[in-house]
């Protein structure tokens, strides 16, 4: 792919040692998984987060798997989440025959209102999900105190949300468990892969042996058995040893990558303030408690503005800008599976408004600047084609 003439929305970062960790697994005879290097990201990360214990797993929505399995959900039981989220989110919890109960979203942060919690509380409520979108934090103190007066445990669904933190504390590491994701599209990679942040150390026994196929190998394999057997239900949830090879070459390079992603961050935010003076577009705001990781960069549009017109634009310039996602109360699946908690508008305005733009380890400052201008004009187009007359209003 020629990047300089087109922008892709991502492009996977490599430090350059993953490819030789890659090799030193192979040559070690360790390729499955739980290995040399499974074990040194999982302590990075129990080291970085606090949390007391962290299992590397195939993917966030196997880390959400987990955590739908430690809670003991039974039919019926409800779990409140935003709307605005990742499908996982909220499949993770109906595999186990949860209702998903959808909470409208804050207009700053996108993350769920913490003031409609309560109204969406009933005696079926086991748990309630804290999605922390772009990487900025919801606000987990009053989540925390919700859960603990109503007798709730709290999820961090923090696959934006490596590196970064709430008043200090790691995201992911505040409730009773979280999930990170080290997607392509993260900021630390392995292609595809997760991690589990168990923070209850009441948990951490029947969290090994869910992640590893209802048995206790785990503890086997620490000499604190003779023997593994089938001890609960559970499944594969293991990332392979290659997968946490190449993941330890970039956790090596984690402040630096993070470095970097919060330069190209600000430099789109500087950019675009003049756009957002005018009343063109918003940009991500960030509450002074939250310290984000750049995840990504999105704009709002104001609602009179066609979104798809102006995606149109940058796809005829080659530069890749997408919408995200569909609300879930509004997805075929989300409407028989779940129920929403009231009408949801902010959810439903916003997702309609909202456009992510590229940002990855490598996207230059012109870059950055020819996708600014493209939206700049995009913009200006649809603004002229809003004001324009309607040639059927003058009965042409």
């Amino acid at each position: 792919m020629d990047k300089k003439s087109r922008i892709p929305f991502n492009w996977p970062h490599m430090t350059g040692r993953e490819l030789y960790y890659i090799a030193q697994a192979h040559f070690k005879g360790s390729l499955a998984g739980d290995g040399p290097f499974t074990k040194s990201c999982q302590k990075w990360l129990e080291e970085r987060t606090g949390s007391p214990r962290t299992l590397l797993t195939h993917s966030c929505t196997a880390a959400l798997e987990i955590a739908a399995l430690l809670l003991d959900l039974k039919p019926g039981d409800e779990v409140i989440m935003p709307s605005y989220t990742f499908v996982s989110t909220a499949n993770a919890f109906v595999l186990r025959g949860a209702v998903p109960v959808f909470v409208d979203i804050r207009e700053d942060t996108l993350n769920i209102d913490e003031t409609l919690i309560e109204n969406a509380l009933s005696p079926r409520t086991r748990a309630i999900v804290a999605v922390h979108y772009a990487g900025v934090a919801c606000e987990m103190d009053a989540i925390m105190d919700i859960a603990e007066r109503r007798g709730v445990k709290v999820v961090e669904d923090a696959a934006h949300g490596v590196m970064a933190t709430y008043k200090g504390r790691a995201l992911g590491s505040i409730g009773d468990l979280g999930a990170y994701s080290f997607h392509e599209t993260k900021n630390l990679i392995s292609g595809e892969g997760g991690a589990l942040l168990v923070n209850r150390p009441e948990f951490i026994a029947r969290a090994e042996i869910f992640r590893e196929k209802g048995t206790d190998r785990s503890r086997f394999f620490r000499g604190e058995v003779d023997k593994y057997t089938w001890q609960d239900i559970g499944s594969s949830y293991l990332p392979g040893e290659l997968i946490a090879a190449f993941l330890w070459a970039q956790l090596e390079e984690a402040d630096s990558i993070n470095s970097v992603r919060l330069d190209l961050w600000r430099h789109y935010h500087e950019l675009l303030a003049p756009l957002e003076s005018v009343g063109c577009l918003r940009r991500p705001i960030v509450p002074a408690e939250c310290l984000h990781n750049a995840h990504m960069y999105y704009i709002l549009l104001p609602p009179e503005i066609d979104r798809q017109m102006v995606l149109d634009q940058f796809h005829a310039l080659e530069i890749s800008a997408v919408f995200h996602y569909i609300p879930l109360h509004s997805s075929p699946a989300g409407l028989r599976y779940g129920r929403a908690c009231g009408e949801l508008p902010v959810t439903n305005s916003l997702s309609e408004r909202l456009i992510r733009l590229p940002l990855w380890m490598g996207l230059s400052a012109e870059q950055q600047e020819r996708v600014v201008e493209t939206l700049s004009a995009a913009i200006a187009k649809a603004v002229r084609k809003q004001v324009s007359p309607n040639p059927y209003r003058q009965g042409i």
